[in-house]
């Protein structure tokens, strides 16, 4: 079905449809949100839901007294017309000022960038896209942008329907499209999947994403929306959300990425069962597991540091001999062992901390031993940082090797940083294991993530 057909069936039904608008989200005791499904925005995982756009949704309808409840968008188009339909309270992440909507104050501004593959030379001016492809979403206003190029420079447009920003990424990585136009939020979420694809050349002006209103109470809902993205603002709310989904997928480098990809389809797979029987005992995602097993030692069973730290989770022969485990260099038995230790650190984290922050900071707890974790929690609330968000410690976490700190704590001096480094890259490897391998479910225990 052509674009222009396809547009013509969802405004003829949205017109059938306009008679059924919802009522305001007090009345309907719900606030009915319309997102795309994209890694940056919002993602579904059995049960669980979560991404920048789900959380910062949830709790704007927190605010209201409401539950938020999504509504899947195949494409930007369909996200458009639910809202112009009055279907849903709210459409996430839109482009501001397209159309005749009510459109909150911007959340996030983005650029726009020409994507191919690092092994073909691609544009490197704007002049240099003549009698090119480019491929874009459907509906994206990307597709705008290169078609209000000088001519001289405009190339052909070919908007894909049905897929997301990461599936246009992976056929440029595939070979399958020379050329890709994307927001880089999208780009640099995507080169931890697709190390191969390279940002090439950005196109001229950014793009202001918010929420979209259209629904029988837009104004009121807009100026109430308005009110929590400025107190959202001010109170540090976005920056902490953005840290939790983009704040560590530029840590590690694209030849990191593809080894780490490589070692996931050969290394990974003969300890696979181990991970998933760990996840069974302890709760936590085996991917989670894999990620930190790959931090410490590659999935190397043997590994073995200068300090003695050994096997495939690294542990001490304090953590070792706590845990009772007989030989730190068997893989299976290292496994368990880490898992249990891990789990044991969740649950010394205080409750108020929530998750995911109480994992993070858990796994911070692993690299630098309780006694140090603590200490570090104790400098954060004289510094006036909440020791329960692992955004704020880590900014705490590297002031421990400094000695007009350290020599305050018992615990003495400490790598801070390094445990910082560490969990991001545990973060970023996690989330290629998640698109990489499904998860595990486990017959035993609920899983931590979704606590």
């Amino acid at each position: 079905m052509s674009q222009l057909l396809r547009r013509i069936c969802c405004l003829l039904l949205l017109a059938v449809a306009a008679c059924s608008r919802i009522d305001p989200p007090e009345a309907e005791g719900r606030l009915l949100v319309a997102i795309r499904e994209a890694p940056a925005f919002f993602q579904t995982e059995g049960d669980s839901t979560t991404g920048f756009e789900h959380d910062l949704v949830s709790a704007f309808a927190e605010s209201l007294g409401l539950k938020a409840q999504f509504v899947k968008a195949a494409d930007p188009y369909e996200l458009n017309d639910l809202a112009v339909a009055g279907r849903v309270h709210l459409a996430a992440s839109m482009p501001i000022g397209i159309g005749t909507l009510q459109y909150s104050a911007p959340i996030r501004t983005v650029r726009q960038w020409i994507v191919g593959h690092n092994e073909v030379l691609g544009p490197e001016t704007l002049a240099d896209l003549s009698g090119k492809t480019v491929e874009v979403l459907a509906g994206s206003p990307i597709a705008d942008t290169l078609r209000g190029l000088d001519e001289k420079s405009r190339p052909k447009v070919v908007e894909v329907a049905g897929v997301n920003e990461m599936d246009l990424l992976e056929r440029v990585s595939t070979h399958q499209a020379e050329l890709v136009a994307v927001h880089d939020v999208h780009l640099d979420v995507g080169v931890n999947f697709y190390p191969d694809v390279l940002a090439l050349l950005p196109l001229p002006g950014r793009i202001e994403l918010g929420w979209a209103f259209g629904s029988r109470d837009a104004g009121a809902l807009r100026e109430k929306a308005d009110a929590f993205i400025a107190a959202a603002r001010a109170d540090g709310t976005l920056v902490r959300l953005t840290d939790r989904y983009f704040g560590h997928i530029k840590r590690i480098n694209a030849e990191g990425i593809t080894r780490y990809i490589d070692d996931a389809k050969t290394r990974l797979p003969p300890w696979r069962r181990q991970f998933q029987a760990a996840q069974d005992l302890t709760g936590i995602d085996w991917r989670l597991l894999a990620a930190l097993a790959y931090q410490e030692s590659k999935w190397d069973p043997l590994a073995t540091s200068p300090t003695n730290v050994r096997g495939m989770m690294m542990l001490t022969e304090d953590t070792a001999d706590h845990l009772r485990v007989r030989n730190r260099l068997d893989g299976s038995e290292s496994i368990r062992a880490g898992a249990r230790y891990l789990a044991e650190l969740v649950e010394q984290v205080p409750e108020t901390a929530r998750f995911p922050d109480r994992l993070w900071l858990a796994l911070a707890a692993y690299n630098l031993g309780m006694g140090h974790f603590r200490g570090a929690r104790a400098i954060a609330q004289k510094m006036k940082r909440d020791p329960d968000l692992w955004y704020e410690m880590k900014q705490v976490l590297p002031q421990l090797a400094r000695p007009e700190i350290y020599a305050r704590l018992k615990s003495g001096r400490a790598r801070g940083g390094e445990a910082v480094i560490m969990v991001e890259n545990i973060r970023s490897y996690y989330d290629v294991l998640c698109r990489l391998e499904p998860p595990h479910v486990s017959p035993y225990a609920a899983n931590l993530k979704s606590r």
